[in-house]
């Protein structure tokens, strides 16, 4: 069964940095893109980051700059590191992925994406 955990948001004052974890487990992420989304209560979910099979990597205009995304495969892990925080990043962040080998390619698009983890909310204070 398909599962993705993330974990490390929390409340940081505005400028600091954190870095959120994306756990994969029931498949083997060698050959899958990841997503990062985020959702602030009553906004539509976007996408902010994306890295792919062969580890490159994509950012929405909002974020780049500060969002850092990467890889571990055999620890079957994806990070996010967020630097210069602002209180417009409030929000609860997801990682996604689709069976899908989409090779090279990425998407910051939701509809893309098939499995979700649950969320951890990331809240900056002004």
């Amino acid at each position: 069964q398909v599962q993705l955990v993330e974990s490390g948001g929390g409340l940081v004052q505005s400028g600091g940095s954190l870095r959120l974890s994306c756990a994969a487990s029931g498949f083997t992420m060698d050959y899958f893109a990841i997503g990062w989304f985020r959702q602030a209560p009553g906004q539509e979910r976007e996408g902010v980051s994306c890295i792919s099979s062969n580890h490159s990597t994509y950012y929405a205009d909002s974020v780049k700059g500060r969002f850092t995304v990467s890889r571990y495969n055999t620890k079957s892990t994806v990070y996010l590191v967020i630097d210069s925080l602002k209180p417009e990043d409030t929000a609860t962040y997801y990682c996604a992925t689709d069976r899908t080998r989409w090779g090279g390619r990425y998407s910051l698009h939701p509809d893309d994406y098939t499995y979700w983890g649950q969320g951890t909310q990331v809240t900056v204070s002004s």
